[in-house]
């Protein structure tokens, strides 16, 4: 798979990090803007890719690659990633998918009308001890109460609270708990239990941003409380509890590090299954299997779920 990178940041940095032991992917290009050029012409350098362009359509143009990963501010994502399309490119776009579900809508029907594959990159369904998971639920009985936590002091608060307002505290372009972290925890709950049937969603407000903020999904015979925050930090423990036993993760929502498991008299039993250390192995080496055999099965049920998510995400910002 030959890949450009569009985007200079963080993420697109580990990416590059990451990309060096998955032998399939080859990062031909990177695009920036022009005010980041000089960072995209260092990444260049250190990790070896063919092109820098800060010239997004031009890089859609003249560049040699296939795949599209779009690693820039979240509200970019949709018209990069439609631009993307329209140029015949697979994409792989960074979570969210897009501000609205309606964008993720056009999105994937010009996907299915051109062939092309469409996935966003949200790490933790592609983990192994996220499958893990999904294998216990049945041996915990019914399932009652749900807490999953997400919660991260963002490097960007320091900031925020001085008056600065990056894209990553401004609701306008996408930020905010919810679309930035939570986003983990719903993609958690909907791969695991499907659509709820009710959402309601409590921001702490702070300059018109959810600094942090708890989403309650009601299930009809339980409820999913999604707690995320970028304004404080915690022990990231969350539980599924059932009548017969409980699933615990310590850790992230978005690496599920650590996994136990405890029924009724027995003794905990604790699993690490992920195959690396770093959370976009996984689903990076499946999203080449997408793009290399065409799997279009695989990519409408992910698209699905992303649906999903973003329709959760616009009812809890209308609540």
């Amino acid at each position: 798979m030959k890949i450009a990178i569009i985007g200079t940041g963080m993420i697109a940095e580990e990416f590059l990090k990451v990309q060096q032991y998955i032998p399939e992917i080859e990062v031909t290009a990177l695009c920036t803007t022009e005010r980041s050029y000089e960072k995209g012409v260092a990444l260049q350098k250190k990790y070896g890719v063919d092109e820098v362009f800060s010239d997004y359509n031009l890089c859609l143009k003249q560049g040699i690659f296939d795949t599209v990963y779009i690693a820039t501010p979240n509200h970019l994502h949709y018209e990069q990633a439609l631009n993307a399309l329209i140029n015949r490119k697979n994409v792989i776009c960074e979570k969210p998918f897009a501000l609205h579900s309606e964008e993720l809508t056009i999105l994937s029907n010009l996907a299915d009308q051109s062939k092309l594959i469409l996935v966003e990159a949200i790490t933790n369904q592609y983990l192994e001890n996220y499958k893990l998971i999904k294998n216990y639920l049945s041996k915990i009985g019914e399932i009652r109460v749900v807490e999953f936590n997400y919660s991260q002091y963002s490097s960007r608060y320091d900031q925020f609270r001085d008056g600065i307002v990056l894209p990553a505290f401004d609701f306008q372009k996408g930020g905010g708990a919810l679309r930035d972290l939570n986003v983990y925890n719903i993609h958690l709950a909907v791969g695991l239990f499907g659509k709820p049937v009710d959402v309601k969603y409590f921001g702490n407000m702070k300059l018109d941003i959810d600094t942090s903020g708890i989403l309650i999904l009601d299930y009809s015979s339980f409820h999913v409380v999604c707690v995320a925050a970028k304004d404080s930090f915690g022990n990231n423990i969350s539980t599924i509890q059932g009548e017969e036993g409980t699933i615990f993760i310590k850790g992230p929502t978005n690496t599920l590090p650590s996994i136990a498991i405890e029924k009724k008299g027995e003794k905990r039993k604790k699993f690490a299954e992920n195959s690396s250390s770093h959370r976009m192995y996984q689903e990076f080496t499946e999203f080449v299997k997408m793009v290399e055999y065409k799997d279009f099965s695989y990519r409408d049920v992910m698209l699905q779920q992303s649906k999903a998510v973003l329709e959760i995400i616009d009812n809890a910002l209308k609540a």
